[in-house]
């Protein structure tokens, strides 16, 4: 099992989200505000971290076995790849406890999880929007987030 940031559409309600069904949901998280968000071809969004002008990205927290992890990531475009990518503690609303004891939002309270990224030299391609502004994969896109679980 592997912790598994998601960000587009392996999330709930998501048309990938079949590949990863019976993973152990453990809620809504954000990155810490170190990166940038793309739209890939307009059909799936890259992570990109910096060293400045980042923001925090929605997304949501699985706990993945291994083969539902492999089924996921074949489906992932040549664009990005597989990293660690570093979360705030707890649910961006704060109703879930944060890891160690830690205040969701705590400095220096860090979770850490594999993530999708955008592949090194892509981001000096031109050809991907920053949509970081919108803060997450289903706002970008006008999407309701699914009901709590």
């Amino acid at each position: 099992m592997v912790l598994m940031f998601l960000t587009g559409d392996g999330m709930r309600g998501g048309a990938l989200h079949r590949h990863i069904e019976g993973a152990e949901f453990l809620g809504a998280r954000r990155t810490l505000p170190r990166y940038r968000f793309y739209s890939i071809r307009d059909e799936f969004p890259a992570l990109h971290p910096v060293g400045d002008g980042g923001c925090a990205i929605l997304g949501e927290l699985y706990q993945v076995p291994m083969p539902a992890l492999h089924g996921l990531l074949a489906r992932e475009p040549a664009e990005l790849e597989l990293s660690i990518v570093a979360l705030a503690p707890g649910d961006p609303a704060g109703s879930s406890a944060a890891p160690d004891g830690a205040t969701a939002g705590e400095t220096g309270a860090v979770e850490l999880s594999f993530g999708m990224i955008l592949r090194r030299g892509e981001e000096t391609r031109g050809r991907h929007e920053d949509i970081s502004h919108c803060g997450g994969w289903r706002a970008y896109r006008g999407l309701a987030a699914p009901p709590a679980v």
